[in-house]
């Protein structure tokens, strides 16, 4: 442990001993201090996320205010913080890891989202259309109505003469048959 280190151990220590007896300016000094820290941390592991920063410092300062009563008094203060603030930014990480990687840049998909002209965009048209033709009237119109006209599942029941739950049902099975003829699992 370096100079600097030990006393900030030690000043940190007592401010939480202090702390945990119930002395609240303690309490608030220790935390003041501790968040100080974390930013410090924190900002070094996350340079490349600085809007995170702040809410990892709250979510950590909440987290060691939770599990205040399971810091030993014989052990590193300083040790147990940085304990609680890496598993907290371990599980931000692994949480923005799984959120990013469902997630494709919409500027990838531009060219395949966007016709040139008009042209396209009839003979695009014409194309569903004709697949949708190869289904049961029961499923193609609901899936006409809801997914190419954009009404509800009740607009489409009442259009249809369909329950709602056989629209649904329709709808599924129309599109599953679709897949399902080129090669695509649903």
């Amino acid at each position: 442990m370096t100079v600097d280190l030990q006393t900030l151990e030690t000043s940190l220590h007592a401010t939480w001993m202090q702390a945990l007896a119930g002395h609240a300016p303690s309490y608030e000094k220790a935390l003041s201090a501790i968040s100080g820290h974390l930013r410090a941390f924190l900002k070094r592991r996350l340079y490349s996320r600085p809007q995170d920063i702040e809410d990892l410092v709250q979510e950590t300062l909440f987290a060691i205010h939770q599990k205040q009563h399971t810091y030993q008094s014989d052990q590193p203060l300083t040790a147990w913080v940085y304990a609680i603030a890496r598993y907290k930014l371990i599980d931000h990480l692994r949480a923005h890891s799984r959120r990013e990687s469902k997630h494709d840049d919409i500027d990838d998909w531009a060219e395949q989202l966007w016709v040139d002209n008009d042209n396209e965009a009839r003979d695009a048209s014409r194309d569903v259309h004709q697949l949708l033709s190869e289904l049961p009237d029961k499923q193609r119109l609901p899936i006409e109505h809801t997914k190419l006209q954009g009404l509800s599942i009740a607009e489409a029941a009442q259009l249809t003469g369909q329950s709602e739950a056989a629209v649904k049902v329709n709808i599924h099975r129309g599109l599953k048959a679709l897949a399902q003829k080129f090669g695509v699992t649903p």
